[in-house]
């Protein structure tokens, strides 16, 4: 297990070990209580792979899609409001997960059965006001 201590002042340097740590893998499952920073988290992890667009939660259209600076997409999903496994599913999970494009996912124990075994579990978890500890789950 990986641990990285974040702030908002070094959130930049923790993606990027972030990243540095994962190595090759592409799936995430980002864990916390609401309010804990997975997307602040996720935002500072789209910036630091270059991605120019607004990232933001989609907490109601389940999934966004952003363009990296490789030109690579970025999938980022919100599970929050998802009802069903047969609701899941019919987003088309499958094809995003195996696209071997990045998919950080919020929530993901909302549809823990459909996970690949190759996801990594990342935890969010608050140390105080402003910081913030993530555990890397490999």
């Amino acid at each position: 297990m990986k641990e990285i201590i974040c702030t908002l002042e070094n959130i930049g340097a923790a993606a990027g070990e972030f990243l540095e740590a994962v190595g090759d893998n592409r799936l995430f499952a980002f864990q916390g209580h609401l309010g804990a920073g997975k997307t602040t988290f996720i935002k500072a992890l789209c910036d630091r792979l270059g991605v120019s667009d607004n990232v933001c939660s989609p907490t109601f259209t389940i999934v966004n899609e952003y363009r990296a600076a490789d030109g690579d997409s970025v999938f980022h999903f919100d599970f929050y409001r998802i009802d069903s496994l047969r609701e899941a599913q019919d987003l088309g999970l499958e094809e995003y997960f195996y696209s071997g494009c990045f998919c950080f996912m919020e929530w993901p124990e909302k549809i823990a059965e459909l996970l690949p075994e190759e996801t990594v579990e990342v935890r969010i978890e608050p140390v105080d006001e402003h910081t913030r500890k993530i555990l890397i789950c490999m």
